[in-house]
């Protein structure tokens, strides 16, 4: 992080808190939210004084298809100089599926050592939602996911590929190190909010896997006496979160089903386009990396007919991390406001464009508004600063 000197802007320092900002709007509809979403963040720094430093870096399909690079060591270098990332959306029909996921986002996750992936899934009051009988009091629980090793890097090959002898294998690797991260920092985030950890997994059929997963929960949940901690297998959890969502608080798992899981929460709390993440390194060796979860619809690429709100909460997780936790909690206060107020999540319906969402969520942001009720935005930058200790 670094400051620049602005007599009086921070109190008592006569400096203003300056961070980092790596922009990548990437495909489809990236450019787009993550443009609402920094008009947003221009709001937050009026008010709360502090200031960014934000640096627009080319990724996605025209850049691959432009020069033949997914993501070069040179981009790497240049996005580790930088104290966060604020990513759009990655896919274009132009490219084969998987490898601007794999080549850009992954790869990212990897060389940046982006050890959880967190996922809020949260119902704010307003908000429509498909499950029947749901309220805001039943849905607030975050998703750890280990974010490194699994499926996702386990190694594969195809033997006779094109014959009716073909045989594929595809493995998935668990390491005690990459999986204490995880739950570690699990049990870490629970301590801050409700006090229970549910580890969600396989362990009756992928039993090497899942008794390194229970061993390390187990471990781990020593140090916290606090912390409450069960099980869930991943079938049953996909059975229990759309009817029982309120006996979560803080779910890890690993990479695969936290994918999963992630998506199904989505749907809880209104739906792909409102459903934000955060990519944590949290050594604080590299940046994290914040993004929607929705992907890049190309589609409707340029109407400005996608919702803003899952970059702009993207966007209040990574203001937590920064430390601006005060600033964090507003934007997604702000966000959850504007929200209940659309007619629908989507599309035309929602009787106003990307743009001017994304201008409704930051006039509220400079507005002093009522807080969230036990906002993961503060909790995580509780989180984050223990870490840092």
């Amino acid at each position: 992080m670094s400051q620049s000197d602005v007599p009086g802007a921070a109190a008592g320092t006569g400096t203003v808190r300056s961070h980092r900002l790596a922009v990548i709007g990437g495909d489809g509809i990236g450019p787009e939210v993550t443009q609402a979403a920094l008009t947003v963040l221009d709001a937050a720094q009026a008010r709360f004084g502090f200031t960014t430093e934000r640096t627009d870096v080319s990724l996605g399909a025209d850049s691959y298809l432009a020069t033949g690079d997914l993501l070069t060591q040179e981009t790497v270098d240049l996005l580790r100089g930088h104290d966060a990332i604020l990513f759009g959306a990655i896919g274009s029909p132009k490219v084969t599926p998987g490898v601007l996921e794999r080549g850009i986002i992954l790869a990212l996750r990897a060389e940046l050592h982006q050890a959880i992936n967190l996922r809020p899934v949260r119902l704010y009051p307003g908000v429509p939602t498909p499950i029947a009988g749901l309220t805001p009091e039943r849905c607030d629980l975050v998703v750890v996911r280990e974010n490194s090793e699994g499926s996702y890097v386990g190694g594969g090959s195809t033997v006779h590929r094109g014959t009716r002898a073909a045989v594929a294998t595809q493995g998935s690797t668990n390491t005690w190190y990459a999986v204490h991260r995880a739950v570690d920092f699990a049990f870490r985030l629970a301590e801050q909010r409700r006090g229970r950890v549910t580890l969600c997994h396989k362990t009756n059929v992928l039993t090497e896997a899942g008794a390194l997963w229970l061993s390390v929960v187990d471990e781990v949940a020593e140090r916290f006496p606090s912390v409450a901690h069960d099980y869930v297998h991943v079938d049953a959890m996909c059975m229990h979160l759309p009817v029982a969502p309120e006996r979560f608080d803080v779910v890890v798992t690993d990479n695969l089903f936290g994918d999963i899981i992630t998506d199904l929460g989505a749907v809880l709390q209104g739906g792909l386009g409102v459903a934000a993440s955060g990519n944590l390194n949290i050594e604080g060796s590299a940046p994290s990396m914040f993004e929607p979860v929705h992907g890049s619809a190309p589609d409707i690429q340029g109407q400005g007919l996608a919702n803003p709100a899952g970059a702009a909460l993207s966007l209040a997780l990574c203001l937590a991390s920064l430390g601006e936790g005060a600033a964090a909690a507003a934007v997604e206060s702000a966000t959850a406001g504007v929200l209940a107020e659309l007619p629908a999540l989507s599309g035309a319906a929602m009787g106003a464009s990307t743009s001017e969402l994304g201008d409704r969520i930051a006039a509220a942001v400079a507005q002093s508004g009522t807080e969230v009720q036990s906002s993961l935005m503060t909790q995580l930058a509780a989180v984050q600063a223990g870490l840092a200790d």
